[in-house]
């Protein structure tokens, strides 16, 4: 697999943004600032919370299928290479994780079946669309914790989405739960989410290392990144942390990742957490204490490794 030198560009964006000129003005500026060559979509279902059984795709709060094949082949002309990953989100804002059901069905509770038909149609409707636009990559939802041991449901999820899709099949999990999968021989690419803290990098690549060498497949993070917020680089997958502005954190942390990852040659790449469709202004960048990495100094580190691996 090429090396994966990524952005994840404006996730769960709403309906119209990506038909906004400043939404394709961005994606030109995320090429030619990071030097990317890969780009993961990921449209956003709603479901009420962690316990509703129906995710909605169809409302405002989702990118219409019109304006994101759009931008598919807008990112195809700029010579990227694209990722869709469909993501449920919860509308009371419990982190998708904590979906769950009782492993039993009960009467009158809501129940896991219900669940992964209402997911399978939300992910094989952005299946089609990744087979019809020609993405090199499908990845089949994000960080969800609490289903991951449902094995059948989602081997059988994978095999629907083969029906219509015939690239790449991914599933991003979450940080430290690489080895709690069991069904990766069914996907073709392993990924998760490398929020990882600035001096764990080394034991947490260790225990990956297992994982990849167990089921041969290829690995990226599809997911990582760090906020330019003091202490985030200790603890980068806390959007919640408390500090002050700091830029030069946020850099020291993509330095370390890059020493680690250039190690393991089964590293195949990352997708950074994220790109914005709106820029803010590059004289505010320091005082942005968010994941962004555009106008920081975090953005020439990772504009310098991704020369590197693409020359």
């Amino acid at each position: 697999m090429e090396y994966i030198c990524g952005m994840t560009f404006a996730p769960f964006a709403w309906a119209g943004e990506f038909e906004k000129k400043q939404a394709k003005e961005s994606l030109v500026k995320m090429k030619e600032r990071t030097g990317a060559n890969f780009v993961i979509f990921a449209p956003s279902g709603l479901q009420e919370t962690p316990q509703s059984e129906e995710i909605c795709y169809t409302s405002k709060a989702t990118l219409t299928d019109e304006e994101l094949k759009s931008m598919v082949a807008f990112a195809k002309e700029l010579g990227l290479r694209v990722a869709l990953k469909p993501t449920a989100n919860c509308k009371n804002g419990t982190w998708r994780a904590h979906i769950n059901f009782f492993d039993e069905d009960v009467p009158c509770e809501p129940k896991w079946s219900n669940w992964f038909s209402s997911y399978t149609k939300f992910q094989l409707h952005y299946a089609k669309i990744a087979e019809e636009t020609g993405c090199e990559m499908f990845i089949a939802g994000c960080e969800m914790v609490m289903s991951e041991h449902r094995e059948e449901e989602w081997r059988r999820l994978i095999s629907d989405i083969r029906a219509v899709y015939h690239g790449l099949v991914s599933y991003n999990t979450d940080k430290y739960q690489e080895h709690n999968v069991r069904w990766w021989d069914c996907v073709d690419v392993i990924s998760s989410s490398g929020y990882y803290p600035i001096d764990d990098w080394e034991t947490q690549l260790d225990r990956i290392e297992k994982v990849v060498k167990k089921f041969n497949k290829p690995f990226f993070f599809a997911e990582a990144g760090c906020m330019s917020v003091e202490g985030s680089n200790r603890v980068p997958n806390d959007w919640g942390v408390k500090g002050a502005p700091d830029a030069e954190g946020q850099a020291a942390w993509y330095e370390k990742m890059f020493l680690a990852c250039e190690k393991r040659e089964w590293v195949s790449g990352m997708a950074f957490w994220s790109w914005g469709a709106r820029l803010y202004a590059e004289n505010t960048a320091r005082n942005k204490m968010d994941y962004e990495i555009y106008a920081k100094p975090a953005e020439l580190v990772v504009k310098n490794f991704f020369a590197k691996k693409i020359e």
